[in-house]
């Protein structure tokens, strides 16, 4: 036998150094060539390491968190045969759905069957329940279940398959008694160590709070005629997608940031440069398990409603799935943020830093409001009103600027024929 030592190989693009995410074995782990060992994240993206050779883990590299230079030891495998020189150029391949399966959890011994009941006709035996190791959850889900003592094959999830952690929490708000939690009920404190695309999320956050000096503008539209013509855009689409908010909001962002090139703008503040983009190369932020990604929508300004709405769940299902490419993740020019129907009342979201804007529409909430008609008379109305936050870099945009531009929106957003006229 001899020991083989597996190095961190070569992810492409520049990268030195990766952060452990997900180990998919452990020391003493038997293991084949090709199978998955252990996910690293870099600034690009998530990658899967396969292993090269057959053999038994004697060593790892370190846990959950820590960072592997390109060429340091990420394995020592025990092979049959003689030892070999470290190897570092194993292929790794992109991760199409990053850090979302577990190791299947060993199956237990059989418990021996007891004496039969001396009754005279036996009870059939019941279907056997799934293996929690077939259910869809991601890590943190799978651990959390298996600390509570929870099998995952009795938790219903909410929806698509997977079991999150809200599935959990009402599993087990329904199995504590009577139905429900008791009110103040302690939990058990978790200590959760911050890695892979939540701990590049804090870092960034971070940055930007500490980089930028923030200022947030709120203004309330009223978008009662804007949603009546994308009810009529939809009742008469075909085979179009169906329009949300979203379009129609970049549709009047991309019409009026040729006036406003300042909030369409990158600050490199360490040259002290600032680039105003001709282009609108627009970050849309989505939440998924993994926490929050930025898909960037190349040349917003060039795609009409329907061209939108198609790159827009496109980008989205592909950041929820692990699927979208590095480039489709970065180079934006400037970001929307949008919590759709939990959007709030207002928000004041945090600049995606070196971008000097973001802006953040509001949930549709109906008011009364005081209309005046064509015969001059004032009335009180039911309209559906939303509110458009911005948030700006104060070193780059002026405040004036930034109530001006959100100002043009509002015109466009209600009279929203303008939207599509040239």
């Amino acid at each position: 036998m001899a020991k083989f030592t597996f190095n961190m190989p070569d992810v492409g693009e520049g990268v030195a150094e990766a952060e452990i995410v997900e180990w998919h074995v452990k020391v003493g782990d038997a293991v084949e060539e090709d199978q998955h060992l252990v996910d690293v994240m870099t600034d690009k993206a998530t990658i899967d390491i396969e292993s090269p050779v057959t053999g038994k883990v004697l060593e790892v590299a370190g846990e959950l968190g820590d960072t592997i230079a390109v060429g340091a030891m990420l394995l020592v495998i025990e092979v049959e045969g003689e030892a070999e020189e470290p190897v570092q150029d194993a292929a790794p391949k992109l991760a199409a759905e990053p850090a979302l399966e577990a190791a299947p959890e060993p199956e237990p011994a059989p418990t021996p069957a007891p004496a039969p009941a001396p009754v005279p006709t036996p009870a059939p035996e019941p279907a056997p329940a799934p293996s929690a190791a077939k259910v869809l959850a991601s890590p943190a889900v799978r651990k959390r279940a298996s600390d509570l003592g929870v099998d995952l094959a009795q938790v219903k999830p909410a929806e698509d398959g997977r079991v999150r952690h809200g599935d959990l929490d009402q599993f087990l708000a329904y199995n504590s008694g009577g139905g429900f939690s008791p009110a103040g009920k302690a939990r058990a404190d978790e200590e959760i160590k911050v890695i892979g695309l939540r701990k590049r999320i804090a870092q960034n956050m971070a940055a930007s709070k500490r980089h930028i000096p923030h200022f947030t503008y709120v203004e309330e539209c009223d978008v009662t005629e804007l949603e009546r013509m994308r009810g009529d855009l939809n009742a008469n689409r075909g085979g179009k997608p169906k329009l949300t908010m979203l379009p129609l909001l970049i549709t009047a962002i991309c019409k009026k940031l040729p006036d406003y090139p300042m909030i369409n703008a990158r600050y490199d503040d360490e040259a002290n440069v600032v680039t105003r983009h001709g282009s609108v190369h627009l970050g849309m932020a989505t939440q998924t398990d993994a926490g929050l990604i930025v898909p960037v929508i190349r040349d917003a300004q060039s795609r009409n409603l329907w061209q939108l709405a198609s790159e827009i769940g496109r980008l989205a299902a592909a950041a929820r799935d692990g699927s979208a490419k590095s480039q489709e993740l970065s180079g934006s020019t400037l970001t929307v943020t949008s919590l759709g129907p939990l959007g709030g009342v207002a928000t004041t979201p945090v600049i995606n830093r070196p971008e000097v804007a973001i802006i953040g529409p509001n949930r549709i909430i109906e008011r009364p409001m005081f209309v005046t008609g064509a015969d001059g008379v004032e009335r009180v109305e039911k309209r559906k009103l939303m509110n458009i936050s911005i948030s700006c870099d104060h070193r780059v945009v002026d405040g004036y600027d930034a109530a001006s531009f959100i100002q043009e929106i509002k015109k466009l957003v209600e009279t929203p024929v303008l939207l599509l006229s040239d």
